[in-house]
C-alpha cells in the first residue's frame, strides 16, 4: 500500500453509494483515502425506498439520508448536481459533465437504475411521467393539478406505491398491468385477486392483462390509451412505473463486461472485469441477475468496503434475499423465499378469508419440515417471525398451519426471539444479526428503540423488522433483571388499563383519591392530564370543576388550541357537516367582528383562528347562542363524524349516511378518550366519506350497515378492519358503544385505536368475540357506561359561560384586562396571518 492517500471516486450518490461513504468513513478509510463522488441530482442522497410519502407527510429535507456536515467533517469532496460522463480506464480518471477530470486508484460505479418505458407509440406525450425521483414527483404534482384522472403503467410494487401518490393528490386513480395480476414477481393468482379486490375498495381501479397499443394525444393534451383488444382508457396523465433497467452506459463505453441484458458484471467481491473498478447496486449484475431493492445493494456496500480497505476477514457476496414486506395503499404485502413452491416436492399450505380480506400461504419442505416460503396478503403481522423460521432454517411446529391461524386470546406465540440464534438476521436493509443487536443491548446498557435503532441501524430501512428488534429489547431487558414495566410514570406503578380499572371499581372521583389511594408523591405532567382523561370518560364531570382544572394541558386548560402565536382557534361542532345558512352567517359575523381566521377544515368543519384568550368566551356566548356547541378540536376525544349526503341527494346512495351521522356524533359528542377519535359514514361503497380512514366508520349496504374500527390518517395511515356487516342501525350503535368503551378501558395512554389493535393478542378475531360475542361477559357493563355518558352530556363552553368562577381564567394578565400587545399580523388573501420575524421587524422599523 503506497504512503501517500489514494483516490477512491464513487460515481452516484443515491442510497448505495451514500452507504458506502458511510461504511468506508466508519471503517477508519479516512487515514487512508480520499473520498470522492458525483451526484448529478441537486441533493445528496435521499430515502428513495419512502418516496411516496413526499406527496403526504414528508419533506425533500426529511428523505434525506445525509447527516448534516457529515461530508464536510470527513473530507469527503462530492461534486453536486454534475455527471460522470467518461471513464479512462487506461488513466485511471474520470470526466464529468461540467469539465472536472478526477483521477481514481479504485473507481466505484454506483449509478443505479432508469425507470423502464416500454416501447408504445406517443409515450413521450405531454403528460407522461416515470417515477423515480424528487424532481419527477414534482413534475407530476404540478400536473396533477390540471388532471382528474391518471393512470399507472405497472403493477409491481414501485407501481402500487405511485398509484397511491396519484390517489392522494385526489385524482381518479388507475393501474394498468401486462400480466394477470398485480405483483406478478411476488404473489400468486389467489393473493393478486385478493390484493387486486382490496386496492379497488379503496377506490383504485386495477386493469390487468392489458396490452397498450397507443398512447393517443388530442389538441395537445393527453387523452386515451388504446389497448390490444380494442378497449380503450381516457385519462389526462400517464405515469410509467415497470421496472427498472440498470444505469450501465458509463460501464459499456469504456469496455467492462456486460450482461447479456445489461448489467456490469461483479464477482463475490463485488469487482467487475477491471479489478480497480467496482459496481454495486442496482446497475450491478451478479449471475445474471439484477437486484432491485435496497437490501442487497447494501449488502454489497458492505462487501466492497471490506474489499477495498484489506478487511482481513473481508465478506463476500453471494446473492441476496428478495423478500419483501410492504404496505400498499395501505394493504400489508409480504413475500418471501420460494414463494412460487418451485422446490421439487415442496408443499403448499394456504389460508384464504374473504370477509376479512387476507391471503396466506407458506411452502414448506417435501416431509413438512421446514418453511420454504410464502405469501402475505392483508396481513403480514407474522413476517417476522416466518422469516426467521425460513432463513435459521428452524423447524415447524407439528401442524405449520397454525402459523396461517390468527392466534386466539391468552395462546402463546409459536415462536419467540429467544429461540434464535445469533447469526439470525434481523434486519436485512442494514444486515443487523441478532447477536449484534443484542451485544449493543447489554454493551451500551441500552434501554429504548429509538437509541438502539440509532446505534445498531436496525429497524431504520424498510422498517419490517422493527416489531423483532422490539422483542429483541425487551428479552434482553428482561434476562438482564431490568423489569419491563408498562407504569404510567413514577407516581403510579400501574398500567393505564390497570389504573382505570382501580378508578371505577373505587369510584375515585378525583386525583388526590387516586394518588392517595394507588400513588406516590404529587404526579407529573404525564399522570395528571391521563388520570383527568380517564375521569372525564367514567364520570363526565366539566374538565374546568375544581378538582380536575390542574389536571389538563393548555389546551384543554382554555377548551381551545393554542396556536404558535399564542392565540387560541375555535371550531364549534357541526354534527355530521351539516349547517344551515343561518348558521353560516353567523360563522361570518363572528370572524368579522373578532377578525379572525377563517378555514374549512378536512373534517367538515369551521376553523376560527387567532382568538385572544380574553375573546374566548365572547366569542362563544354568540355561538352559543346561535345554537352551536363545543366541537372538543381542543381535547382527546370524538372530533367528528364526517359523512356524505346519502340516498338523500346522492344518485348512488343507498341508505341516509348524514342523518345517521348526526345521530352518531350526537350520542358520541364530548367522550374523553386516551386519544382522539374520528368517525364517518358514507351512503354507499363508493365511500365520498372515507369511513375505512377513522377510528370507527361505518359505510351503509342494500341490507343495513357495515362496521369498520381502527382506521386512521395521520403519519402512519391504517385501514380500518370490517367488525361487522350489515347489520340494522340498533345493532350498530350497541356495537359502536361496546367498542368505544372497551377500548378507552385498555388502551394505553396516547394510543390510537389503530396501534392499540395492532397490539391486541387474537386481533380481529378477538375483538369480535369480545364486542359480537360477549366473550368476556361485559357487553351489558359497557352499554351502560356509554348510556351514562350520553346521559350526562354537557356542552363544555356552554356550562362555561354560565360560570362567572370559571370565566375568571379567561385573561392575558392574572391582574388586568389587557390584551397581549406582542401579537403582530399582516394581510394575504384578504385575511390576516401571524406575521414571520422579517416582517415583524420591518413592521418595528417602520413604526
Amino acid at each position: 500500500m503506497p504512503n501517500r492517500k489514494q483516490n477512491l471516486v464513487v460515481v452516484g450518490n443515491g442510497m448505495v453509494g451514500h452507504r458506502l461513504l458511510e461504511l468506508m468513513v466508519e471503517k477508519g478509510a479516512t487515514d487512508r483515502w480520499n473520498l470522492i463522488t458525483f451526484c448529478e441530482e441537486p441533493r445528496v442522497a435521499y430515502d428513495r425506498v419512502s418516496l411516496s410519502r413526499y406527496f403526504m407527510d414528508m419533506t425533500a429535507a426529511d428523505l434525506t439520508l445525509v447527516e448534516p456536515g457529515f461530508y464536510q467533517a470527513n473530507g469527503i469532496q462530492i461534486y453536486m448536481h454534475d455527471r460522470v460522463v467518461e471513464i479512462d480506464r487506461e488513466r485511471q480518471l474520470v470526466r464529468s459533465a461540467n469539465g472536472v477530470e478526477v483521477a481514481y486508484d479504485r473507481l466505484v460505479l454506483a449509478t443505479g437504475s432508469y425507470p423502464f418505458v416500454p416501447p408504445i407509440k406517443g409515450n413521450d406525450a405531454a403528460g407522461t411521467f416515470v417515477y423515480r425521483t424528487i424532481e419527477d414527483l414534482d413534475a407530476i404534482k404540478a400536473y396533477a393539478q390540471q388532471s382528474k384522472v391518471g393512470v399507472v403503467v405497472g403493477g409491481g410494487l414501485l407501481g402500487l406505491e405511485c398509484a397511491n401518490a396519484l390517489k392522494n393528490l385526489g385524482l381518479e386513480t388507475h393501474v394498468v398491468e401486462f400480466a394477470p395480476r398485480l405483483m406478478p414477481v411476488q404473489i400468486d393468482d389467489a393473493g393478486g385477486s385478493m390484493l387486486k379486490g382490496k386496492i379497488e375498495e379503496l377506490g383504485v381501479k386495477v386493469h390487468t392483462s392489458k396490452v397498450t397499443t397507443e398512447i393517443v394525444s388530442e389538441n395537445g393534451k393527453l387523452a386515451r390509451m388504446e389497448f390490444a383488444d380494442k378497449t380503450s382508457l381516457s385519462t389526462d396523465m400517464i405515469v410509467f412505473s415497470a421496472g427498472i433497467r440498470p444505469r450501465d452506459e458509463l460501464a459499456r463505453q469504456c469496455g467492462l463486461e456486460m450482461g447479456d441484458r445489461g448489467g456490469i458484471m461483479i464477482d463475490e467481491s463485488c469487482q467487475t472485469s477491471d479489478p480497480q473498478v467496482y459496481a454495486i447496486g442496482e446497475c450491478a449484475l451478479y449471475q445474471g441477475r439484477i437486484f432491485g431493492l435496497v437490501a442487497p445493494g447494501y449488502q454489497m456496500a458492505e462487501v466492497a468496503s471490506d474489499h477495498l480497505l484489506e478487511v482481513a476477514t473481508a465478506q463476500s457476496f453471494a446473492g441476496a434475499d428478495m423478500s419483501t414486506k410492504l404496505k400498499l395503499l395501505g394493504v400489508d404485502v409480504a413475500s418471501f423465499g420460494d414463494n412460487f413452491a418451485k422446490t421439487p416436492g415442496s408443499k403448499e399450505l394456504a389460508v384464504g378469508d374473504a370477509v376479512a380480506g387476507t391471503y396466506k400461504k407458506l411452502v414448506v419442505s417435501a416431509d413438512g419440515k421446514l418453511l420454504l416460503g410464502g405469501i402475505l396478503v392483508g396481513d403480514a403481522s407474522a413476517y417476522g417471525t416466518l422469516l426467521q423460521l425460513m432463513q435459521n432454517q428452524m423447524p415447524l411446529p407439528e401442524n405449520p398451519l397454525s402459523l396461517l391461524v390468527p392466534a386466539t386470546a391468552g395462546a402463546a406465540p409459536s415462536m419467540s426471539v429467544d429461540s434464535l440464534p445469533d447469526t439470525a438476521q434481523i434486519c436485512s436493509c442494514n444486515n443487523v444479526t441478532k447477536g449484534q443487536i443484542c451485544a449493543a443491548i447489554q454493551d451500551d446498557n441500552l434501554t429504548d428503540m429509538p437509541t438502539l435503532k440509532k446505534c445498531t441501524k436496525a429497524g431504520t430501512g424498510c422498517g419490517g423488522c422493527v416489531p423483532l428488534v422490539k422483542d429483541l429489547l425487551q428479552s434482553e431487558l428482561k434476562k438482564a433483571g431490568v423489569e419491563v414495566k408498562n407504569h404510567l410514570c413514577e407516581h403510579f406503578a400501574y398500567s393505564r388499563q390497570e389504573l382505570y380499572h382501580l378508578l371505577r371499581v373505587g369510584q375515585i372521583k378525583s386525583f388526590d383519591e387516586l394518588l392517595a389511594q394507588h400513588g406516590k408523591g404529587h404526579g407529573c405532567e404525564i399522570c395528571k392530564p391521563a388520570v383527568g382523561s380517564m375521569l372525564a370518560s367514567s364520570w363526565n364531570d366539566h374538565v374546568l370543576n375544581t378538582p380536575h382544572i390542574g389536571l389538563q394541558d393548555t389546551n384543554d386548560a382554555f377548551l381551545a388550541n393554542i396556536q404558535k402565536d399564542g392565540t387560541y382557534s375555535v371550531i364549534p361542532r357541526v354534527p355530521g357537516g351539516e349547517i344551515t345558512p343561518e348558521k353560516l352567517i353567523v360563522l361570518g359575523q363572528v370572524a368579522q367582528e373578532f377578525d379572525l381566521y377563517t378555514k374549512i377544515t378536512g373534517a367538515q368543519r369551521v376553523d376560527l383562528f387567532g382568538a385572544r384568550v380574553d375573546q374566548l368566551p365572547l366569542i362563544w356566548r354568540r355561538l352559543v347562542d346561535a345554537g352551536f356547541e363545543s366541537g372538543h378540536a381542543y381535547g382527546k376525544a370524538l372530533r367528528t363524524v364526517k359523512s356524505c349526503v346519502g340516498s338523500t341527494w346522492c344518485r348512488f346512495g343507498v341508505q341516509d349516511s348524514t342523518s345517521l351521522a348526526i345521530e352518531v356524533e350526537l350520542r358520541y359528542r364530548g367522550l374523553r378518550s386516551p386519544h382522539k377519535l374520528k368517525s364517518a359514514v358514507s351512503g354507499c361503497t363508493r365511500e365520498c366519506a372515507e369511513a375505512q380512514g377513522k377510528d370507527f366508520g361505518i359505510i351503509a349496504t342494500e341490507n343495513g350497515w357495515n362496521l369498520y374500527v381502527c382506521g386512521n390518517g395521520g403519519m402512519k395511515p391504517q385501514h380500518a378492519v370490517l367488525l361487522a356487516t350489515d347489520i340494522d342501525k340498533e345493532t350498530l350503535i350497541k356495537y359502536i358503544d361496546r367498542f368505544l368503551v372497551f377500548y378507552i378501558r385498555t388502551a394505553d395512554r396516547l394510543e390510537r385505536t389503530s396501534t392499540w389493535f395492532n397490539k391486541l393478542e387474537g386481533g380481529l378475531d378477538y375483538l369480535k368475540q369480545v364486542i359480537i360475542e360477549d366473550s368476556l361477559g361485559i357487553a351489558e357493563e359497557l352499554e351502560a357506561q356509554m348510556q351514562y355518558h350520553v346521559d350526562t352530556y354537557q356542552c363544555e363552553w356552554q356550562t362555561t359561560i354560565e360560570n362567572p368562577e370559571k370565566m375568571q381564567r379567561f385573561r392575558h394578565f392574572v391582574n388586568a384586562d389587557a390584551a397581549d400587545p406582542s401579537l403582530c399580523y399582516v394581510q394575504e388573501r384578504g385575511q390576516k396571518r401571524p406575521a414571520t420575524a422579517a416582517e415583524r421587524a420591518t413592521l418595528a422599523t417602520v413604526q
